[in-house]
């Protein structure tokens, strides 16, 4: 018998996503995607503290959400 898996239905650009703390390649320095955005955003969000060049993925993957959050994005 074939087994069918059944999903959710999720809303448009919703990712399964996992704890940035528990990514395994979490400590590597940033991507250079991650650091162009995180700019953006804090120039956005008058946010001259929210960017450093020397952060990890998990860092500045938890600084771009906090600040998608504030700016409502």
């Amino acid at each position: 018998m074939e087994s069918v898996m059944q999903t959710t239905p999720r809303a448009k650009g919703e990712a399964i996503s996992k704890d940035p703390d528990e990514w395994t390649t979490g400590d590597e320095p940033m991507t250079p995607s991650q650091a162009s955005y995180l700019k953006t955003l804090c120039e956005q969000a008058g946010d001259d503290r929210g960017y450093a060049e020397d952060l990890s993925k998990a860092e500045a993957s938890k600084r771009i959400d906090a600040l998608r959050t504030e700016l409502k994005l």
